[in-house]
């Protein structure tokens, strides 16, 4: 059986999505929805076979779907989208990640290549773990959060749902991350 894959956004974010869906060999097709359609038609040599607006069309050829956009709060929407379209929305690890058999992703959560996920982690709702970051054991990781490329996330640390951590960030131990905040690439935060 051929499992089909739709990949929200096929932008950047999208595009490794997508890379990391064919590597990890459980999707056999993968598409994408982008509101640049019909003009955008390829990303990455995949079709583009909709815009937002035309998800619920393609539910029942689907076995799943991600929204792949770095804007937490596109990523929310989109997210919503997905299950008003009565699709699952489902994680992607990339199949050079590791992630702690102790841990539950959120759904819609992409892991992404070289990027570490130690025990006892806890990942939220639809978030995005970039290249090589560390999120360390005990650390919790918020809805809708995103840790930029090269994140180090110690021990205990706590992001909140919607944060964005820049790339190069690094975060000492029991670091609390709030709600909804952006912190500048290459900042050390410190408890």
């Amino acid at each position: 059986m051929s499992n089909t894959l739709l990949i929200l956004g096929a932008g950047g974010h999208g595009k490794a999505v997508a890379e990391s869906a064919i590597l990890s060999g459980v999707w056999q097709r993968v598409l994408f929805v982008d509101d640049r359609w019909p003009a955008l038609q390829e990303s990455f040599g995949l079709p583009v076979v909709s815009d937002i607006a035309g998800l619920a069309q393609l539910a029942a050829d689907a076995h799943g779907a991600i929204a792949a956009v770095g804007n937490n709060q596109v990523r929310e929407q989109w997210c919503n989208a997905v299950e008003c379209a009565g699709l699952e929305l489902v994680s992607i690890v990339h199949p050079r990640a590791y992630v702690s058999s102790s841990v539950a992703l959120g759904a819609g959560s992409a892991v992404m290549a070289l990027a570490m996920v130690g025990v006892d982690a806890q990942v939220g709702r639809a978030t995005i773990i970039n290249a090589n970051v560390t999120l360390d054991h005990d650390a919790v990781l918020g809805d809708f959060a995103h840790l930029g490329v090269g994140v180090q996330i110690a021990g205990g640390v706590r992001v909140g749902a919607r944060a964005w951590l820049q790339a190069g960030c690094c975060a000492g131990y029991n670091v609390v991350v709030p709600d909804s905040a952006s912190i500048a690439a290459g900042t050390a935060l410190h408890a």
